[in-house]
């Protein structure tokens, strides 16, 4: 029978594909010894992609329905009310919180399966969160309300227009006049109230008055509150354009009458914003950012019911400029809240006392691998060796690629987790753009790494800090944090398992649990040389200083600049790689106790490990499978579901994971 061209042609692709997956499948054999010839990895007996059935049809926690419920209905409810400064929107969902954990009542808690338990007591805990936030948020909107008199007018422009009200566009007008007046009075006293240097109240003293007017109409502001006014004054602007484009070229009443008036208050909101930002707030113009987040994006709340308000960010810093660094301390009573929302049962000041007693630890085992370095016990100086381990420019990707399949094999080698064949392929590698670096100077990960590593414009001394800051041992260390059995992995497994979990997601699991494997790589002997042990040591140390620094500035006991002389002095930090740092945790894109969840997360899945794998109950394997199909949930919930805990419908944190606090340095 003759062949055609066509047939001809899909033949040989099918032979040249059977030909590659034979050849993959040999040289996945040998994952490190020709790392040019290895796909991402074969597990030893996991290499079929399809999954096992009867794992899907595990039994359905019967919360499931109503959670699904509840996110539909928030959705609906937040794109009802955008507008961040709304009364209306803060007592509807206020309602809304309240009705719905009022309606857990009426659920037969003591019937359901331990799966169901969980998830009522997730998501009871979570709409008292939402509820406590509410609270946060008004204080936080009381304190800059004497910044921002007119945000109440403008927000009612908009909710009237979302009504779908009629407009008065004459009234608009003259309504929008009388709001430039109020920004320009209002500017007027926050200039009458600056020192004689030209600068507000930003004295060390935070604790000071938000915005005082004293007898003569002048008004002292401290700086953290004026940075987060500037946040609020450019989600005013963006709601008033939201109004102002909805009737604008449709309606040419509106538009003879508002244009104007509009473009004038507009400017005049950015002047405003302008002047906070550099005469109160500090912030010279060609350093940094003008405009904050929106309200769909602002806060560390984990729900868009509650949050705190829009800050300004560091879109535009600059190498070796710490000045946008100014932050929003949210003091001790909203810590507490979030730690009770996390369920850890310990005081920000326990926290910090933990951290110092990790971080002598920490430090001897730097001087025990000092001295095998020949530094006798100054680690400082074996550290600077390490730094000096880097790659040359353009290996930077492929000593990553190495390092990711060198742990690859290693969690194979001991039979830690299950790895699914897609898992391992799928991963990718992206490199972060310079900008991005100047916030976060390592690479991040996921599904995709993104490498850090200097580039051709940058200057001489920025492109040795990068470097230094991302050598081969720094970079051995993290790798597997970033990737498998790490962040990537942990994605994989949540997008699968019990995915409707995801609105409890924590950093506690997320950071947590890649920190984890940190920890079991150290006690499993993943560092060969002195070398490793100061690379992984490094980011130990570094996880340390982020709970002392990042818990000690929201108490407001250390400036952003005290925190970067920290990392930089304690942990040996290269000093724009450590500015990076401190701008990333206060710029509000992350939520107060982010930093901290790397270093308490870790420790408390060490702890159920210990209480699990250590006697014998449970293989590492089946723990580190069970940990990532509960998805990303508060730790202790993990350790309630994989120890089947008796639950109360109130139930409250009391797992005290590290034991009492500590006193003294660690055994």
């Amino acid at each position: 029978m003759r062949i055609g061209s066509q047939a001809l042609t899909s033949a040989l692709i099918v032979v040249l594909a059977l030909t590659c997956c034979l050849s993959i499948e040999a040289s996945a054999q040998t994952v490190l010894s020709n790392p040019k010839k290895v796909s991402i990895g074969r597990a030893k007996s996991d290499s079929n992609e399809i999954p096992d059935f009867a794992d899907l049809k595990t039994p359905e926690s019967e919360m499931r329905a109503v959670i699904e419920r509840y996110n539909v209905d928030r959705g609906s409810l937040t794109r009802s009310y955008p507008v961040l400064f709304s009364q209306a929107r803060q007592a509807r969902f206020t309602k809304f919180y309240s009705d719905w954990l009022a309606s857990l009542d009426k659920l037969n808690f003591d019937a359901m399966s331990q799966d169901g338990k969980v998830d009522y007591v997730l998501f009871k805990n979570h709409l008292e969160y939402e509820l406590r936030q509410l609270g946060i948020l008004t204080r936080q909107l009381a304190e800059i309300e004497p910044l921002i008199p007119f945000a109440e007018s403008i927000t009612e422009l908009e909710e009237t227009r979302r009504r779908m009200e009629p407009i008065d566009s004459a009234k608009a007008a003259a309504l929008l006049t009388e709001l430039r007046k109020q920004v320009d009075e209002r500017r007027r006293a926050i200039e009458s109230g600056l020192r004689p240097d030209g600068r507000g109240d930003i004295r060390s003293d935070a604790r000071t008055d938000a915005g005082t007017e004293n007898k003569t109409g002048a008004i002292r502001v401290k700086k953290t509150v004026a940075n987060r006014a500037v946040g609020a004054v450019n989600n005013l602007k963006a709601t008033l354009r939201n109004w102002y484009t909805f009737y604008n070229g449709y309606d040419p009443v509106f538009t003879w009458w508002a244009e104007e008036p509009y473009k004038a208050l507009d400017q005049t909101l950015t002047s405003y914003a302008a002047f906070l930002t550099e005469r109160v707030v500090g912030i010279r113009p060609e350093g940094t950012q003008t405009a904050g987040p929106t309200a769909s994006t602002a806060g560390s709340g984990r729900g868009p019911g509650g949050g705190t308000l829009p800050r300004v960010g560091g879109q535009n810093a600059k190498p070796g400029d710490a000045s946008d660094i100014v932050g929003d301390p949210i003091g001790r009573e909203a810590l507490i809240s979030e730690l009770h929302s996390e369920m850890i049962p310990y005081t920000p000041e326990e926290l910090i006392a933990i951290a110092e007693r990790e971080m002598a630890w920490c430090e001897n085992e730097m001087k025990r691998a000092s001295q095998d370095l020949g530094y006798g016990d100054n680690w400082h100086e074996a550290l600077e060796h390490v730094k000096n381990l880097y790659v040359e420019p353009g290996k930077q990707p492929e000593m990553i690629r190495n390092l990711a399949l060198e742990a690859i094999k290693f969690v194979d080698d001991h039979d830690l987790v299950t790895i699914p064949q897609l898992a391992r392929d799928s991963w990718r590698m992206e490199m972060m753009t310079p900008e991005r670096q100047l916030v976060s100077p390592f690479f991040l990960g996921g599904e995709v790494i993104l490498v850090s590593f200097p580039t051709n414009a940058m200057a001489h001394e920025q492109k040795m800090m990068s470097m230094r800051g991302n050598n081969v041992h720094f970079a051995r260390a993290t790798v597997f944090h970033e990737l498998i059995p790490g962040h990537h992995l942990q994605g994989f497994m949540a997008a699968r398992y019990k995915p409707y979990r995801g609105l409890f997601g924590t950093p506690f699991w997320t950071e947590g649990g890649a920190l984890y494997w940190e920890l079991l790589f150290w006690d499993l002997k993943f560092a060969k040389t002195p070398e490793n042990r100061i690379g992984m040591l490094f980011w130990r140390m570094h996880r340390c200083a982020r709970i002392i620094f990042s818990l000690n500035f929201h108490l407001e006991k250390m400036t952003p600049q005290e925190c970067i002389d920290f990392l930089v002095n304690r942990v040996g930090h290269e000093r724009d790689n450590a500015t990076a740092e401190v701008r990333r945790s206060f710029d509000g894109s992350y939520g107060p106790l982010y930093q901290i969840a790397y270093l308490i997360g870790g420790l408390q899945l060490y702890s159920l490990h210990r209480e699990l794998v250590d006697s014998g109950k449970m293989s590492n394997r089946a723990f580190n499978d069970a940990v990532l199909k509960e998805n990303r949930i508060p730790i202790e919930m993990v350790r309630a579901s994989l120890t089947k805990q008796k639950l109360t419908r109130d139930f409250k944190t009391t797992w005290k994971f590290y034991g009492p606090a500590p006193t003294g340095e660690k055994d």
